[in-house]
């Protein structure tokens, strides 16, 4: 037998999901601020590189580009 849901019953059952909703787009972590383990083991690369000084300005590389 087909069961009959009222429309406050439907009303109600929204309200709780978009709370949950809201809940869940407040707590979601950025994907995009995550690194892979592979990006960790470059970025510390990069800063061991520019810990040593054997990194380049943009301002250094363009001058290179133009005197070239």
């Amino acid at each position: 037998m087909a069961e009959t849901i009222s429309t406050n019953k439907i009303y109600e059952t929204l309200i709780e999901l978009k709370r949950e909703v809201d809940f869940i787009k407040n707590h979601m972590v950025d994907v995009d601020i995550i690194l892979t383990p592979e990006e960790s083991a470059e970025l510390n690369e990069s800063l061991k590189e520019l810990e040593e000084g054997r990194t380049f300005s943009l301002e250094d590389i363009k001058k290179d580009r133009k005197n070239a």
